[in-house]
């Protein structure tokens, strides 16, 4: 394990203040003032440069006054000092618009009309830190606000406050806040230091991951790999060690990297469960580096695949770079 695994986790990179106390302020102050800059999402993509190498657009803000009144106004922080495109101190706000959004920014020449919009499953591992931030912090709170329309006590919709940090019930004043799921994913070993590698039932049947689940109600995430590889592929592992952590917007997941190893004695004959792994395969470096035009491996910009990167010992070049 290297010490810097936490830096190489393409959605942990930041460089924004999310400057907590300015969320008080409503949308409407924070988009006039000067300099103010959005990132744009729709269809749960980001509107990006019309580049080679994505870059996030951040257009000057408009009034809340010209956007159609579904656009969902989200204060993600300001501008930390150093940065080379943006004067520090300047508010950065998502705007999650429709199509009526789309056509409004257009026209107001906000954004081109040929407009450029990325996925950041696949783009995450090649934006910058501060986009890389903008967008994960953005796209999550997004898919936050989408689930949480209606209180969960009385059925009645909520509103949007504190700039897109809570969620209000007019009518007895209820608050919610923004949930993140954890989720472990843990990179196992045998005694020949061979990786452990699963399909999933609902992957094409070559598609290969690391092993992974939601972190239970009263449990560690110590407890929630020794459990959640156990159910998935019938193998007991000793001597989880945690490498770094992740956010996974898709749509509210942190993903939390461990290593762990076969218990002494254990056959490591896997028993995939059948539900949700269909096969367990174990590689050793020579083999997985063989078998890259027979299987597909995560992403570059999951933690899964820096998790596999970890193990290998380098970048694995399978053709993914490019998305």
């Amino acid at each position: 394990m290297r010490s810097d695994f936490g830096t190489r986790l393409p959605l942990s990179r930041a460089a924004l203040d999310r400057d907590h106390l300015r969320r008080a302020r409503e949308p409407e102050g924070l988009l006039s003032e000067p300099g103010a800059r959005i990132v744009v999402l729709h269809e749960g993509r980001v509107l990006l440069h019309g580049d080679a190498e994505p870059r996030v657009l951040l257009p000057e803000a408009p009034p809340l006054a010209a956007l159609p009144p579904e656009t969902l106004v989200l204060f993600l922080g300001t501008v930390l000092p150093g940065d080379d495109e943006l004067a520090a101190g300047i508010p950065v706000l998502a705007l999650v618009v429709e199509d009526e959004g789309v056509d409004a920014l257009t026209e107001a020449g906000l954004i081109p009309r040929a407009a450029s919009w990325g996925d950041l499953r696949r783009l995450g591992a090649r934006l910058g830190a501060r986009d890389a931030g903008l967008v994960t912090q953005a796209l999550a709170l997004a898919n936050w606000h989408r689930s949480a329309a209606f209180s969960p006590r009385s059925g009645r919709p909520t509103e949007s406050v504190l700039s897109g940090w809570v969620r209000r019930d007019p009518t007895d004043g209820s608050e919610y806040f923004p949930r993140t799921d954890a989720a472990v994913i843990v990179g196992v070993t045998d005694a020949d230091d061979r990786l452990l590698l699963g399909s999933n039932a609902v992957w094409e049947s070559n598609r290969f991951s690391l092993l992974a689940g939601f972190v239970e109600p009263g449990e560690s995430f110590e407890a929630a790999v020794e459990r959640e590889i156990f159910e998935e592929s019938g193998l007991r592992v000793v001597d989880p060690v945690y490498l770094g952590s992740q956010p996974w917007p898709f749509p509210a997941s942190l993903m939390v990297g461990f290593r762990a190893r076969l218990a002494e004695g254990e056959d490591p004959t896997g028993r995939p469960d059948g539900e949700e792994i269909l096969e367990l395969r174990w590689f050793s470096r020579t083999e997985l580096q063989d078998a890259l035009g027979e299987i597909l491996l995560p992403g570059p910009t999951s933690i899964a695949r820096r998790i596999i990167e970890d193990w290998f010992g380098a970048e694995i070049d399978d053709g993914q770079r490019t998305p």
